[in-house]
Protein backbone atom coordinates (compact mmCIF):
# COMPACT_ATOMS: atom_id res chain seq x y z
CA UNK A 1 0.00 0.00 0.00
CA UNK A 2 1.45 3.38 -0.95
CA UNK A 3 1.67 6.12 1.67
CA UNK A 4 -0.81 8.24 -0.32
CA UNK A 5 -3.61 5.77 0.38
CA UNK A 6 -3.29 5.70 4.15
CA UNK A 7 -6.33 7.16 5.88
CA UNK A 8 -6.40 8.89 9.23
CA UNK A 9 -8.40 5.90 10.52
CA UNK A 10 -5.57 3.58 9.39
CA UNK A 11 -3.10 5.69 11.32
CA UNK A 12 -5.41 5.83 14.32
CA UNK A 13 -5.54 2.02 14.34
CA UNK A 14 -1.73 1.91 14.33
CA UNK A 15 -1.55 4.38 17.24
CA UNK A 16 -4.09 2.32 19.21
CA UNK A 17 -2.21 -0.93 18.57
CA UNK A 18 1.15 0.53 19.59
CA UNK A 19 -0.48 2.07 22.70
CA UNK A 20 -2.03 -1.32 23.60
CA UNK A 21 1.40 -2.91 23.30
CA UNK A 22 2.93 -0.27 25.59
CA UNK A 23 0.13 -0.12 28.16
CA UNK A 24 -1.56 -3.51 28.25
CA UNK A 25 -4.83 -3.63 30.15
CA UNK A 26 -6.70 -6.54 31.63
CA UNK A 27 -9.89 -4.49 31.43
CA UNK A 28 -11.56 -4.63 27.96
CA UNK A 29 -13.53 -1.48 28.86
CA UNK A 30 -10.22 0.35 29.05
CA UNK A 31 -9.58 -0.24 25.34
CA UNK A 32 -8.02 2.91 23.84
CA UNK A 33 -10.01 4.94 21.35
CA UNK A 34 -9.71 8.27 19.51
CA UNK A 35 -10.26 10.35 22.66
CA UNK A 36 -7.81 8.42 24.84
CA UNK A 37 -5.37 10.89 26.44
CA UNK A 38 -1.77 10.04 25.63
CA UNK A 39 0.34 12.55 27.51
CA UNK A 40 -0.34 15.13 30.17
CA UNK A 41 -2.35 15.16 33.39
CA UNK A 42 -4.76 12.40 32.35
CA UNK A 43 -2.44 10.72 29.87
CA UNK A 44 -1.65 7.01 29.81
CA UNK A 45 2.05 7.69 29.18
CA UNK A 46 4.96 9.39 30.88
CA UNK A 47 7.67 11.08 28.79
CA UNK A 48 9.57 7.82 28.19
CA UNK A 49 6.34 6.08 27.20
CA UNK A 50 5.50 8.91 24.81
CA UNK A 51 8.87 8.56 23.09
CA UNK A 52 8.30 4.81 22.82
CA UNK A 53 4.85 5.40 21.34
CA UNK A 54 6.12 7.89 18.75
CA UNK A 55 8.97 5.61 17.68
CA UNK A 56 6.64 2.61 17.58
CA UNK A 57 4.08 4.44 15.43
CA UNK A 58 6.80 5.64 13.03
CA UNK A 59 8.15 2.09 12.70
CA UNK A 60 4.69 0.53 12.31
CA UNK A 61 3.70 3.01 9.59
CA UNK A 62 6.88 2.20 7.69
CA UNK A 63 6.51 -1.56 8.11
CA UNK A 64 2.80 -1.75 7.27
CA UNK A 65 2.46 0.96 4.65
CA UNK A 66 5.99 1.85 3.52
CA UNK A 67 5.38 5.35 4.84
CA UNK A 68 8.31 7.23 6.34
CA UNK A 69 7.27 9.96 8.75
CA UNK A 70 8.90 11.86 11.60
CA UNK A 71 6.48 12.56 14.43
CA UNK A 72 8.97 14.02 16.91
CA UNK A 73 10.24 17.08 15.12
CA UNK A 74 10.40 20.78 15.87
CA UNK A 75 7.04 21.36 14.18
CA UNK A 76 5.31 18.96 16.55
CA UNK A 77 7.02 20.33 19.63
CA UNK A 78 6.32 23.98 18.79
CA UNK A 79 2.60 23.67 18.04
CA UNK A 80 0.21 25.57 20.25
CA UNK A 81 -1.90 22.42 20.68
CA UNK A 82 0.32 19.38 21.09
CA UNK A 83 -0.28 16.53 18.66
CA UNK A 84 0.50 14.20 21.57
CA UNK A 85 -2.73 14.98 23.48
CA UNK A 86 -4.89 12.08 22.27
CA UNK A 87 -4.86 9.12 19.91
CA UNK A 88 -6.87 11.19 17.42
CA UNK A 89 -4.60 14.26 17.57
CA UNK A 90 -1.50 12.11 16.96
CA UNK A 91 -3.18 10.31 14.06
CA UNK A 92 -4.26 13.63 12.57
CA UNK A 93 -0.73 15.04 12.89
CA UNK A 94 0.79 11.92 11.29
CA UNK A 95 -1.73 12.12 8.47
CA UNK A 96 -0.73 15.73 7.75
CA UNK A 97 2.96 14.76 7.76
CA UNK A 98 2.35 12.10 5.11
Amino acid sequence: MASGTITRKDIEAVVVQVLRDLVPSEDPAADPGPDTPLFGDDGALDSVGLVSLVVGVEQALEERFGAVVSLADEKALSQRHSPYRTVESLAEYASRQL
